[in-house]
């Protein structure tokens, strides 16, 4: 199959972007869009000319570096798909696929398709650990958990941190990611201890570098993983409650 690609380029954070038409005849329809994009790259390394920057990694659907826009959509047109699993039989023969990097304030553009995503890791670092200290290492199934928490503990988990639920809300929110992130946790015995101040500090962190959510429910349709719009609902449940546990806290301490 023979396909145009309407591609963005960019040489570094400050500089100016554009979009690049590329022609890519003779592409297998059993290619994912990554390796097409590697086929492209190839080319144009052997033309001489700048290959497009782009991240991946596991190319599995787990790591969710593949982050881009593709036709307008977080990861393209697929639900449930993250870009890397995308493959070209999902195209026709003679489309133009426009490719663009995340659309977000709190995504800044580093070069071509590639932006910089640590305010997640910011968010993470706030609280999304346990570290209580547990003792000697005990065996996997000494702590009872119960099912449904287990169930939706493994719900939330399934996050893999890409960011198309930032690009794809139209105020550039980070609540599917967050409330994931602390939900996994929260929802089992062992992040208990440390429940209230977690989600108090990574509430908090997020707001420092996104957008407030207004219930456009579009982060839930553009995640790859389809986590659910419950688990924003858990957290702010949550965040309440701890703002005032946490202030109990700090006065009998005080």
């Amino acid at each position: 199959m023979d396909v145009t690609l309407k591609v963005w380029r960019q040489d570094g954070p400050d500089a100016p972007g554009r979009f690049e038409t590329i022609q890519v005849p003779d592409v297998s329809e059993h290619m994912s869009l990554l390796e097409m994009l590697d086929v492209v790259n190839d080319r144009l390394t052997v033309a001489g000319e700048e290959p497009i920057a782009f991240d991946s990694d596991c190319r599995e659907g787990i790591c969710g570096m593949c982050g881009m826009m593709v036709n307008g959509h977080a990861h393209g047109p697929q639900q449930g798909t993250a870009t890397c699993q995308l493959h070209m039989r999902k195209f026709k023969d003679g489309d133009t696929i426009t490719i663009e990097p995340w659309r977000a304030e709190a995504f800044p553009v580093v070069r071509d398709l590639v932006v910089d995503r640590s305010p997640f890791d910011r968010i993470i670092e706030a609280g999304g650990y346990i570290s209580v200290r547990t003792g000697a290492p005990r065996d996997a199934n000494i702590q009872l958990v119960p099912k449904p928490a287990a169930d939706w503990s493994m719900d939330a988990a399934a996050c893999i941190g890409c960011g198309a639920c930032v690009a794809a809300c139209p105020n550039g929110a980070a609540q599917l990611f967050t409330a994931a992130k602390i939900a996994h946790l929260n929802l089992l015995p062992q992040g208990q201890p440390e429940r209230w101040q977690r989600v108090e500090a990574m509430v908090d962190e997020m707001e420092k570098y996104f957008g407030s959510c207004t219930n456009h429910g579009e982060c839930e349709e553009a995640c790859p993983k389809s986590i659910s719009l419950d688990f924003i609902a858990l957290m702010n449940r949550d965040y309440i409650k701890a703002k005032f546990k946490n202030r109990r806290l700090a006065a009998q301490r005080g």
